[in-house]
């Protein structure tokens, strides 16, 4: 990621080659390397794949061939970035060097490639964008959703960083029961739905909201769809902004205020 340094690179590096690091000093070491403690990565286990890239870090999941999460801090400035999306095209992770799904196993698949870090997000950099371009970035995805309700979410994501100065975000796949099965010749593995967990300060006061849209054409209305950070967690079985104070982290996780995303009700 961008704000990350060499140290914490190497640690993150280690981890995923399992040098036996232990995890709490990988947590460590990710949290004095930035001032805000990284807030967007989620708890880091024992035997995860992290990558990280000029503006973003995800856990890939060699079994499923998608990500678990993908996490990034985005800033007002990056939020209005103004590049074009251009004519970038998928390709491999350079840094994973094991099997990993390719551009073939969704050719005619009928599902979308769905960024989880979306380019939009990235276009305050071009090399930064092109990453998101990576397999390891992206899920099969209902190509209505992809289009639609997801990408709205997306929009509104960048609005609220414009709103809050900065936020920090985590999303990626729900496998589930794996109703849709795989696809492709690597099995790269359909997730059912998609969770997103947005956190943003404002004065010190830090607020959280998460959202869940199944991976299907319906709509998805973000008052209908929205759920407290806790809820998400035990969806996914991930934890959340881990690098808060205990105490600030509860009462966050526990709460969603509509009032303080401009959300509607409907």
């Amino acid at each position: 990621m961008k704000r990350l340094s060499i140290l914490a690179f190497a640690v993150i590096l280690a981890a995923s080659c399992n040098f036996n690091i232990p995890v709490e000093e990988i947590v460590s070491a990710l949290a004095e390397d930035s001032p805000e403690g990284l807030l967007e990565l989620p708890a880091v286990n024992s035997g995860d794949v992290v990558i990280t890239h000029s503006g973003y870090a995800l856990c890939y999941n060699p079994s499923t061939k998608i990500p678990n999460w993908v996490a990034y801090e985005l800033t007002a400035k990056e939020a209005s970035g103004t590049l074009e999306r251009g004519e970038r095209s998928f390709s491999m992770d350079p840094k994973y060097k094991k099997t990993q799904a390719m551009r073939e196993d969704y050719s005619n698949s009928g599902w979308s490639r769905g960024h989880m870090a979306p380019a939009a997000d990235f276009r305050w950099d071009s090399d930064a964008m092109d990453e998101t371009f990576y397999l390891t970035n992206i899920c099969p995805q209902n190509s209505t959703l992809n289009g639609k309700d997801w990408n709205y979410l997306e929009g509104r994501v960048r609005s609220w960083a414009g709103k809050y100065g900065r936020v920090w975000v985590v999303t990626g796949p729900i496998v589930g029961t794996n109703k849709y099965g795989t696809i492709g010749e690597h099995n790269v593995v359909v997730p059912d739905s998609f969770y997103k967990v947005v956190l943003a300060s404002k004065d010190g006061a830090y607020k959280a909201i998460g959202f869940v849209m199944d991976n299907d054409a319906k709509r998805y209305y973000l008052d209908k769809c929205a759920m407290t950070v806790n809820e998400v967690e035990k969806l996914t079985g991930l934890d959340f902004f881990p690098n808060l104070d205990d105490k600030i982290e509860e009462q966050v996780e526990s709460q969603k205020k509509f009032s303080d995303w401009g959300i509607k009700t409907k």
